[in-house]
């Protein structure tokens, strides 16, 4: 009973880490990523789609992203979810080509980075801290229903708390990998 209910936990903790990978790499650095724009929601026949779904992604240079949409009808509504998002980037179209050129940063954008940055880890924490809440409240329910007994629980908090702290420990990982990212100049 106790090692189901830990498994899960550390199923949904992992999946919360990626996720927040999946959020920081959102994050612009000044230095171009395809990850910056791959999960960008376009309008595409009245559907929101992953960019990534709509073009190939990738960048050729330190400060260039090429998007080439696999349909030439996709062009408008890329360029209109690009401008919509909170990148502050404007794409230029040649027809066969979205290019969009990051500029560098400035200190104070990237103190605002780094603000986002923390958010997102600080979001993370909590999420992990609210499966680590759900799982202690299986584990209290597994043991009033005589499942399992005291001493079962204590053990499965233990384990529970320090499942917990290995994800918090990657979390700040992450955050500090972003934050050192988004400082270099």
């Amino acid at each position: 009973m106790v090692p189901e209910v830990l498994q899960e936990a550390e199923t949904k903790m992992s999946k919360s880490a990626e996720h927040l990978k999946g959020d920081l790499m959102g994050l612009r650095t000044g230095r171009a990523n395809p990850g910056l724009v791959e999960r960008l929601q376009v309008e595409y026949y009245g559907t929101p789609t992953p960019l990534i779904q709509l073009a190939s992604i990738h960048a050729p240079e330190a400060r260039l992203i090429v998007i080439q949409p696999y349909d030439r009808a996709a062009f408008q509504a890329i360029e209109k979810a690009i401008l919509k998002s909170d990148l502050h980037l404007t794409p230029t179209n040649d027809g066969r080509v979205i290019r969009l050129a990051i500029p560098a940063l400035t200190e104070e954008r990237r103190r605002d980075m780094v603000k986002m940055a923390r958010k997102r880890v600080e979001e993370g924490r909590v999420a992990i801290r609210n499966i680590r809440r759900d799982a202690h409240k299986d584990l209290e329910e597994l043991e009033s229903e005589k499942m399992i007994s005291a001493d079962e629980l204590t053990r499965g908090n233990d384990q529970l708390q320090r499942l917990t702290d290995r994800f918090i420990v990657e979390v700040e990982r992450l955050g500090q990998t972003k934050e050192a990212e988004i400082l270099e100049v």
